[in-house]
């Protein structure tokens, strides 16, 4: 690897998926103002939408997330060439 482009201020940080409440602990360098009690101890506390127990993926389940409407306006522009 290359020397001195890997950063050195690695910390613990909490992530948590916010569509199913899991918190994990890893380590980090991405910046963030929150925080949150973790098994006692208090750490910078990162928000993910989706991680690996709410990923379809992983989880087995699909589960169609559709914001704004896109799936409407995708069907009702190609509507007209359905058979």
């Amino acid at each position: 690897m290359k020397k001195g482009i890997h950063p050195e201020n690695y910390r613990l940080v909490v992530f948590k998926d916010m569509s199913n409440d899991e918190m994990f602990l890893g380590k980090s360098t991405a910046e963030t103002k929150d925080v949150i009690e973790y098994e006692g101890e208090t750490y910078p506390l990162i928000k993910m939408e989706i991680s690996s127990t709410s990923h379809p993926f992983y989880t087995g389940k699909t589960k169609l997330v559709d914001t704004a409407g896109r799936v409407d306006k995708f069907m009702n522009k190609y509507k007209k060439f359905a058979k």
